[in-house]
């Protein structure tokens, strides 16, 4: 039963933004008065948590019912917190410092800016991928999030072209690039790598992790026609070596990334910064954007 008077704190600590507290709370009233919220709520908690930590298992979301309103847009942030018990004591027994547990689970809130920067209203942005916050298969360290993994067919044929023993299911970390998190410097990025060393040893000395992958927009060898040498872009670009290219255009997605709104027409994207330009001025000239694919040695 999530309890009204403690919500607001919760929220607070999930970093969710003051102005959808309010809403929260008030919704929330529904799951007193109607029992079988409750019971919907409970079941998609259990889903979400079932074999907590394995990697790679992913729970298909419990179906809503029809007639939920504004509830629906929220449901996964109050199964989110329904599942906060379970997780937080997963952390504890994996030892995870409380700091890097509260940041990681604090994507929560990002998700919801992330939702209101897009769509203009609270909601939760890309709920099925918060399952892997609240399933202790990713942690945010530093500036990049770290996500225990596993190597896929083509990137692991990729390292074994360069000398290296690599096969498809083979643990490793899958790097992620949050927003609204500051600069990609070199020295943030070197600190993060760093730190995901130390913290994989320790936390899960039962797993292997000697290998990191990335597959983002920011890896689109593209860029280095559009931004200097020493951008930030560029140098984290500089971290991997290609596994493999892509065939299918992710230009909406992109756009999304960059500009907030995937739907934005091209013909009126804003050029305030070198990768707005970047971004922009390619699409403009008829070009396509694509997903990188990279991997490095930790």
């Amino acid at each position: 039963m999530l309890l009204v008077d403690d919500l607001p704190e919760t929220l607070l600590d999930l970093a969710v933004p003051h102005e959808d507290i309010n809403e929260l709370t008030a919704l929330a009233a529904r799951f007193t008065a109607e029992p079988e919220l409750v019971e919907l709520l409970e079941r998609s908690a259990r889903v979400l948590v079932q074999d907590i930590g394995t990697i790679g298992l992913r729970p298909e979301p419990t179906a809503l019912p029809a007639g939920l309103g504004e509830l629906e847009r929220w449901f996964p942030v109050y199964v989110a917190i329904a599942a906060l018990p379970h997780i937080r004591a997963y952390h504890r027994r994996r030892s995870i410092p409380e700091d890097i547990a509260r940041r990681t689970l604090a994507d929560l809130g990002r998700h919801i800016a992330v939702h209101r920067r897009r769509r203009g209203n609270g909601g939760l942005a890309a709920p099925g991928w918060l399952r892997l916050h609240f399933r202790g298969e990713i942690y945010q360290l530093g500036r990049l999030q770290f996500q225990r993994s596993r190597l896929g067919e083509p990137t692991s044929r990729a390292i074994r072209a360069a000398g290296l023993e690599a096969d498809p299911g083979d643990t490793c970390l899958s790097l992620h690039i949050p927003d609204f998190q500051g600069p990609l410097t070199p020295r943030a990025c070197a600190d993060a790598i760093a730190e995901a060393k130390e913290f994989f040893a320790r936390h899960y000395p039962e797993e292997r992790y000697q290998l990191g992958v990335c597959h983002s927009w920011l890896l689109d060898p593209q860029l280095r026609d559009y931004l200097p040498e020493r951008s930030n872009i560029l140098r984290f670009q500089g971290l991997f070596r290609s596994a493999y290219k892509d065939d299918e255009p992710i230009d909406r997605d992109l756009v999304g990334f960059v500009f907030g709104d995937p739907e934005l027409p091209v013909a009126q994207l804003p050029q305030r910064t070198r990768v707005e330009q970047a971004v922009a001025r390619h699409l403009l000239d008829g070009g396509h954007w694509y997903a990188g694919h990279g991997w490095l040695e930790l």
